[in-house]
Parts: C-alpha cells; sequence; structure tokens
C-alpha cells in the first residue's frame, strides 16, 4: 500500500481536527504537524513519487508524525487526569496555591482551556479560604462571582468578568488563549490585593425625650 502527498495530508488534517488539539491558538502539536506536512510534500516533489529514497524519507517522516500524536496525547491526558476533567467547584481539599500551579502547568502545554479553568478554581478556593465565601459544592461560576462580589466590592465587576470567560469557553466554545489566561490571572491577582469592604456600623440607639 501506498500513501500518497494528498492521502497523508488528509489524514493527519483528520487529527488535527480533534478537539484535544484545539485548546487555544495554533499549538507547538499543530506546528509539529505542518512541519512534518511540508516535508513530505518537499520529498513527494523531489522523488517524484517513485525513488526508493524518498520514500524511505516519507515513512520517517510519518513515524515522526506518528510519535508528536503519541506525546501529546499522553501530556494532554496525565493533564487532564491531574486536574479533572469536571467543572466543579467543590474544591474542599485542594488549596488555592496548588490550584494555582496546576494552572500554571496547564498553560505551559498550551491547554488554555483548562489552564482558564485552574485558575477561576484557585480563585474561588482563595475566597473560600479566606471565610469570604462558604465553601458549598454546586454553584456555577456567576453565583460564585455574586457571592464573592458582596465580599469584596472593590474586585465584583473583574469577578463577573472571570465568570462570563470561563462560560464562554467551557459551555459556550469559545476558544481559549494566553491572553484570556493572562486575564484570569490578572483578576486573581486583584482579588488576592482586595480587602473585604468593612461592617456597616449598626445604627446609633433612639433615646426617648423625657416628659
Amino acid at each position: 500500500m501506498t500513501l500518497g502527498r494528498d492521502e497523508a495530508q488528509r489524514l493527519a488534517r483528520l487529527e488535527l481536527a480533534k478537539p484535544e488539539y484545539h485548546t487555544g491558538d495554533e499549538s507547538w502539536v499543530q506546528r509539529a504537524f505542518r512541519w512534518v506536512l511540508d516535508r513530505i510534500s518537499q520529498l513527494l516533489d523531489v522523488a517524484g513519487g517513485t525513488s526508493p529514497l524518498g520514500w524511505f524519507g516519507v515513512l520517517g517522516l510519518l513515524v515522526v508524525a506518528v510519535l508528536v500524536v503519541v506525546v501529546v496525547r499522553r501530556r494532554i491526558g496525565s493533564l487532564r487526569r491531574s486536574g479533572g476533567g469536571e467543572t466543579s467547584f467543590d474544591l474542599r481539599g485542594r488549596r488555592a496555591a496548588d490550584l494555582r500551579a496546576e494552572a500554571e502547568r496547564f498553560a505551559a502545554a498550551g491547554a488554555w482551556a483548562e489552564a482558564v479553568r485552574a485558575r477561576l478554581r484557585a480563585i474561588v478556593r482563595d475566597v473560600e479560604e479566606r471565610d469570604l465565601i462558604d465553601a458549598r459544592p454546586g454553584r456555577t461560576a456567576d453565583e460564585v462571582a455574586t457571592d464573592a462580589g458582596r465580599a469584596l466590592p472593590a474586585v465584583a465587576g473583574d469577578l463577573r468578568a472571570a465568570a462570563r470567560l470561563f462560560d464562554d469557553v467551557w459551555y459556550g466554545g469559545r476558544p481559549a488563549d494566553a491572553d484570556g489566561y493572562a486575564r484570569m490571572v490578572a483578576v486573581d491577582d486583584a482579588v488576592r490585593r482586595a480587602r473585604p469592604a468593612p461592617a456597616a456600623e449598626p445604627p446609633a440607639p433612639v433615646l426617648a425625650a423625657p416628659r
């Protein structure tokens, strides 16, 4: 069986169309596949489809492409297993610092959607650890933003923006990217610096005038 240039490109494009390769802007995986496809095309052009040496080169590049697929699948799979695939905000037993580190690992791997989720979870856990909101499972991102915004009115708008970004990425099909993650990090930093609004003083007692 011989694999022509068009067929090799078609198979590679089908692989790259899978959702795990589209968590943000063009990833190093996509760039690697693009490079392999370019080299295959060049070899086929030079070999004219008849030279055994040319076909050996094509097969070698296909092996490289397969290895790239295997490596990235293992990498993405391990990250998702470590972070969990769910979007739950039941974070009891997790620390905000650990969730921030997890978000950075996702970001370093180019898994921007997972990085956005983990950073928002870090924000949630941070305000829970500071006893600004109660640790209550089942909250949505919007509910978290509303509850935390009451406790930290100075960053209420930032919290709503973070919840909206999360919803757009995880439920609205919006591609995540480095800029979106950077905005989530900025909200996290602002929330960490914010201080609760001072409690309102109780009204002064009204004294009845003597008769």
